[in-house]
């Protein structure tokens, strides 16, 4: 029904405002009396074999939902229904801030594909607080995406982070720290040595101080070399990590199959969907094989098909994450991962 009607409606909307519409419809089809059951039968497969213990966390099942969806809370309990086994939502900052100008999502038909630069435009981390302590569905695990302001220099980007972590605490089951999107002016400057171990220890620090800290793992960047993947791998050691996301969006813009001028008017971004599908993989097996599978990967990039899930799995990645392909395809994906998964026994 996606794919054949839903589809080709939102597709002729500006992404954005098709998104804000997914979202308004979604929420108001839940308040409607069977709804949610209904899409509970059409969306929500679950088996024993499907469950995770991943992070010290039992997962009803390894897919979840990416960050950038859900930024600011507002749909857990309807994402539930449509048969996640978790949600990450955010990036959440310290204090609202309205992002990047528009336009600012794009999507690339032809490679199956998404171009933003939303640059974490969100409601601050209190209202998503306090939009998860209304959270229906405790077996549904969330995770929280947090950054830093624009408009607060790197040199104190560890406030920030700290002040997400104080203020999410209690609502979230593990933390992300997103320090690899594009669309931040600098913030990939802290993916360097000095200021990334700087930043990881102040927040390790402050979470560990917590009443039952949480997990806590870090975003990566698709564009790092192997030398710079190293050195990740030595940081989560050293600030005692519990595990990474692999991978975020991608700058490069090869190889691609929109023409390249067209791709050049729409200007800066992160590219997700398809084209990353091969270099994320890449990235989860080398860290797999560094590692001998010792630090969890939840793995994203690319994901539009159980085939592709599973390829992302069998690389090293503990759980998957969708949100291009959960564009193109529909809610229907997660269905037909988790069932494949059973069929295969859950590997």
């Amino acid at each position: 029904m996606y794919k054949a009607l839903l589809k080709p409606l939102f597709f002729q909307l500006d992404a954005e405002k098709a998104h804000h519409l997914v979202f308004d419809n979604l929420r108001r089809a839940h308040q409607l009396p069977g709804v949610r059951t209904a899409l509970r039968g059409l969306y929500d497969y679950q088996h024993p074999s499907l469950e995770r213990d991943v992070l010290g966390l039992r997962f009803r099942n390894p897919v979840g939902l990416a960050a950038g969806f859900d930024k600011n809370a507002e749909l857990t309990n309807e994402l539930a229904s449509l048969g996640f086994g978790f949600v990450e939502i955010g990036t959440v900052t310290p204090r609202p801030q309205p992002g990047n100008p528009t336009p600012r999502l794009f999507r690339l038909p032809q490679d199956e594909a998404l171009i933003n630069r939303m640059g974490f435009n969100n409601d601050g981390a209190a209202a998503a607080a306090q939009r998860l302590r209304r959270r229906q569905h405790p077996d549904l695990i969330i995770g929280g995406n947090i950054g830093k302001n624009k408009d607060t220099p790197n040199e104190l980007a560890a406030h920030d982070y700290v002040a997400c972590v104080e203020a999410l605490h209690e609502v979230v089951d593990y933390f992300v720290v997103n320090v690899s999107s594009p669309n931040t002016p600098g913030l990939r400057q802290l993916q360097e040595r000095e200021p990334l171990i700087r930043l990881l220890q102040e927040v390790q620090e402050r979470n560990q101080a917590l009443p039952r800290p949480r997990p806590l793992l870090l975003k990566i960047a698709p564009d790092l070399t192997d030398a710079q993947l190293d050195d990740i791998l030595l940081i989560a050691r050293e600030t005692h990590l519990s595990g990474l996301v692999a991978t975020n969006t991608t700058i490069s813009r090869e190889p691609l199959r929109t023409p390249a001028p067209a791709v050049a008017a729409l200007g800066a971004g992160g590219l997700s969907g398809r084209p990353l599908r091969q270099r994320a993989t890449e990235v989860i097996r080398y860290l797999h094989r560094r590692t001998h599978g010792g630090l969890p990967i939840i793995g994203a990039g690319g994901i539009h098909s159980a085939q592709e899930a599973l390829e992302k799995l069998a690389a090293g990645a503990s759980l998957v994450q969708l949100y291009t392909g959960f564009i193109y395809e529909g809610p229907g994906l997660v269905r037909r991962i988790n069932r494949e998964l059973a069929r295969r026994g859950g590997a």
